[in-house]
């Protein structure tokens, strides 16, 4: 299928209709769960006042829709056919949430860098239930999937809190040399999906009037391995290092297989 070409070339493809009224209902009731009783791990992701930009990670285990959605729709299907992978594990879900007026902006960056995983077969799939309008939408960097690393920061205080600094390239001036940088993105409806490799740059806007609520699901593929840091990853996976040996498949039951070529 086309978008199938768009991922490989850009490190982003969008998929219109991509899940049913239903499937999106679930997605939402999953969504809703989560803000009712949120994890450990959920954090206010934003300084705004008159706005909150809220994320939670990891609630599969503990919310039925949030498992349901992940393991009954075609969302695993999906990511094995864009990334050409013969198997799908899961590797966490995401729950951001952004109310209306938030206007703190999310800076660009690469996702990889955060993770405890490698390798490039490798899919986030970005969720919206509610309609998102151009300004406040997932923007991407065409081609930049294929690298270099960019040196992750904190998104409120800009620290290099993961690498040390001066290891990694710092991140250009991408608004300067636009033909370099290509910028894509898309207003998007409830069952549109945006799937991108977790080494794209994006970045997002603030929201207007209406609140941005999104299931993020983030899939591995066949060349995907364990990548112990010596730091607090995001999401955490407390235990893990004892568990999987530097450089091992995610052979793991917090990541169970999806879906396998058939």
């Amino acid at each position: 299928m086309r978008v199938e070409g768009d991922f490989q070339r850009d490190g982003v493809a969008c998929l219109r209709e991509a899940f049913s009224p239903d499937e999106v209902n679930l997605a939402r009731a999953a969504i809703q769960a989560n803000l009712a009783a949120p994890s450990p791990l959920a954090q206010r992701a934003s300084r705004d006042t008159d706005g909150a930009f809220i994320e939670d990670f990891c609630s599969w285990q503990r919310i039925p829709e949030m498992e349901q959605f992940i393991r009954s729709t075609r969302a695993a299907a999906i990511a094995g056919k864009l990334m050409g992978s013969n198997i799908v594990r899961l590797y966490h879900d995401h729950v951001l949430v952004r109310e209306p007026h938030t206007q703190q902006r999310t800076p660009w960056h690469q996702d990889l860098p955060y993770y405890n995983v490698e390798g490039r077969q490798n899919v986030s799939m970005w969720i919206p239930v509610d309609p998102v309008d151009r300004a406040s939408t997932l923007e991407f960097i065409a081609g930049s999937h294929r690298g270099p690393w960019y040196m992750p920061r904190s998104f409120l205080d800009l620290q290099a809190k993961w690498f040390e600094e001066g290891s990694l390239a710092e991140l250009p001036d991408l608004a300067a040399e636009p033909d370099k940088y290509p910028v894509l993105g898309w207003a998007l409806e409830p069952g549109d999906a945006v799937c991108f490799n977790m080494l794209t740059l994006h970045a997002a806007g603030g929201t207007g009037e209406g609140t941005r609520r999104v299931l993020s699901i983030r899939f591995l593929g066949d060349d995907m391995v364990h990548a112990p840091r010596s730091w607090a990853t995001s999401p955490p996976f407390p235990g893990l290092a004892d568990e999987l040996p530097v450089g091992a498949p995610m052979d793991h039951p917090l990541f169970p297989v999806l879906w396998e070529r058939s």
